[in-house]
């Protein structure tokens, strides 16, 4: 009986530890799912608060857009071209309709008997960087050897695509090159740096935050002196860039097919050069200018031989 009773109180003992154990490990599962619970709430949290950041970065920017652009929807454009000249501080150089003229006799001064392009550009913009991928070094000989005259029209109107400003930062550096150093050449080349393709930087939701630092070492690459590039970013003619985009976007000359200007924008003789005619000829870019100025790709840079044009309307593309 006593044997008997020995394994009763065995069984016992060996279901009371089962359960003990079965609790123990019920317990350890439901303090893990409510840890995992946690670490789900607090990761959802953190996406919410993540993409809510996102949402206001993106309202911030879409306002800051339409509020520029209503402001300069409120103001005619000869309102717009009063303000541009009433602006005090300016580049040394730039014309009464916000360009920078670049010849082979230097700043300012226009060649008689030959084409004058214009190109109106946002140093972000893609399609600006692109095109200048693809004609700066016909434009170097083009302008060397005095068979143009070359106008940049700088703009900032991407701002909004960056976090900090880039286009103004860049192009305000541009506008200090071109009134603190006589060579026209460093300014061509320092352009031509903003747009390579391993510098320019994306826009929007694409952008990495590009510093003054990183600018000036274009600047510096395409021989603008030390000295001038590290004065180049205090915003000296930032009154006199929005001044003149406020202008530029209310010519109607400038206006593409669906009644808007945008960059890239060229100009022959000015003559707006329709994209869209480019595309359909099935020409590149660089080979539309060349046609329009009538000159042969094996002319370009050849001293002594003209665009046919002169200073009359672009031939056609087709």
């Amino acid at each position: 009986m006593a044997q008997q009773g020995n394994k009763k109180a065995q069984k016992r003992q060996t279901r009371a530890r089962r359960r003990a154990e079965e609790e123990a490990l019920q317990k350890a599962r439901e303090e893990a799912a409510a840890k995992e619970r946690k670490q789900q709430t607090i990761i959802g949290a953190i996406v919410v608060a993540v993409i809510v950041a996102l949402v206001a970065v993106i309202a911030i920017v879409a306002v800051r857009s339409i509020h520029k652009k209503a402001e300069a929807d409120k103001v005619t454009a000869d309102a717009s071209y009063t303000a541009l000249q009433n602006v005090k501080v300016k580049p040394e150089f730039a014309d009464d309709k916000g360009g920078i003229l670049i010849s082979k006799d230097g700043y300012g001064k226009k060649i008689a008997k030959v084409p004058t392009v214009e190109f109106y550009m946002d140093p972000l913009c893609p399609g600006c960087g692109s095109l200048h991928r693809q004609v700066d070094t016909d434009l170097d000989k083009l302008v060397d050897s005095g068979q143009i005259n070359l106008v940049y029209h700088f703009m900032n109107f991407l701002d909004p695509d960056s976090t900090d400003q880039y286009s103004t930062r860049a192009t305000g550096a541009v506008l200090y090159v071109s009134s603190h150093d006589p060579s026209t050449q460093h300014l061509l080349d320092f352009v031509s740096n903003l747009y390579k393709k391993d510098f320019q930087p994306g826009e929007g939701p694409d952008y990495k935050p590009t510093s003054n630092a990183q600018i000036k070492a274009q600047a510096i690459a395409a021989g603008v002196p030390q000295d001038v590039i590290d004065k180049a970013f205090g915003g000296t003619y930032n009154k006199w860039l929005e001044a003149t985009y406020n202008y530029t976007i209310k010519r109607k000359d400038l206006q593409n097919d669906s009644g808007q200007m945008s960059t890239p924008t060229v100009t022959i003789n000015g003559k707006l050069m329709n994209m869209s005619e480019v595309t359909q000829s099935g020409l590149t870019q660089q080979q539309a200018i060349l046609k329009s100025l009538g000159i042969s790709e094996s002319q370009v840079g050849k001293e002594g031989v003209l665009p046919k044009i002169g200073t009359g309307a672009p031939k056609p593309l087709k």
